[in-house]
């Protein structure tokens, strides 16, 4: 697969995507990298530790965020200039974070190499058309409203496959789509356990799995941990998410991340 410049082996690799939101109200992190000069100090800080790709947020979407159509200008404010500069600065790709196509064709027209959407092209109707037209690759994430299953895996699946379905319907090629399970969307924290614990099943697709858990409340809730004390659960996902055939893992601590996944590797597959 490529990403902007880069050619990325999904096959036997999992490659380091590090978050950059640029919000004030994020759960993790917001306000800390809500100025250029912060976000760009922190990118580089990320490609030293180990970063594949950078993915910049501009609109929190943790647990009781409220989404309103007036912030998309406020979300492409914030973005944009972030992208320009860290292409600007820097040989990485660039994944943004957004499930509007208005911030989408912005954030493309700034730089970004990969469109992150929460909603898996089910939000916003003109966002396959967007991406397809760009040429972008995209990750599909799976997200519901309501954490209401009949039979969950078979369940989840298929509103991938609806995702899937959506993006073919716009031309969107098969060598630019990933897939994300959407740990912490959706699902109750069985759930979140239960997606994680059966990630090798959504390989039925044959698309790249990128596994998103950093700090997130299956690991709070697990561990009995503050959102900034999360970092070995994270770094425990992170390995299963290598052992389990995941392309990509998205956190907030890379270093750590980084290395486990290294050590991982290298037991699963022999070697430096």
């Amino acid at each position: 697969m490529i990403i902007g410049t880069k050619e990325f082996d999904t096959s036997k690799k999992t490659y380091i995507m590090g978050i950059l939101n640029v919000t004030p109200d994020s759960f993790s992190d917001g306000g800390k990298y809500d100025n250029i000069d912060k976000a760009l100090f922190h990118v580089e800080e990320m490609i030293r530790e180990g970063a594949d790709l950078i993915d910049v947020g501009g609109e929190s979407t943790r647990p009781g965020s409220v989404y309103d159509s007036a912030n998309i200008p406020e979300e492409i404010h914030r973005v944009v200039p972030v992208i320009e500069g860290i292409k600007s600065r820097f040989d990485i790709p660039i994944s943004l974070d957004t499930y509007h196509a208005e911030t989408a064709r912005a954030g493309i027209a700034a730089g970004a190499d990969l469109i992150n959407d929460i909603w898996g092209l089910k939000f916003d109707p003109d966002m396959a058309g967007v991406i397809a037209e760009s040429k972008v690759v995209c990750c599909l994430m799976h997200n519901r409203r309501e954490a209401d299953y009949q039979d969950y895996m078979n369940d989840l699946a298929a509103d991938l496959a609806d995702s899937i379905h959506l993006a073919e319907q716009a031309g969107i090629a098969e060598d630019k789509i990933i897939l994300d399970p959407g740990v912490g969307f959706g699902k109750t924290y069985e759930q979140n356990l239960e997606v994680i614990r059966c990630l090798e099943e959504l390989h039925m697709f044959g698309y790249p799995l990128l596994l998103g858990t950093s700090r997130k409340s299956v690991i709070g809730n697990t561990l009995n941990l503050p959102v900034d004390d999360r970092v070995e659960g994270t770094i425990a996902t992170s390995v299963i998410g290598v052992m389990k055939g995941c392309s990509f893992v998205r956190v907030h601590d890379v270093k750590e991340n980084a290395r486990a996944v290294r050590m991982a590797e290298a037991i699963l597959y022999g070697g430096k």
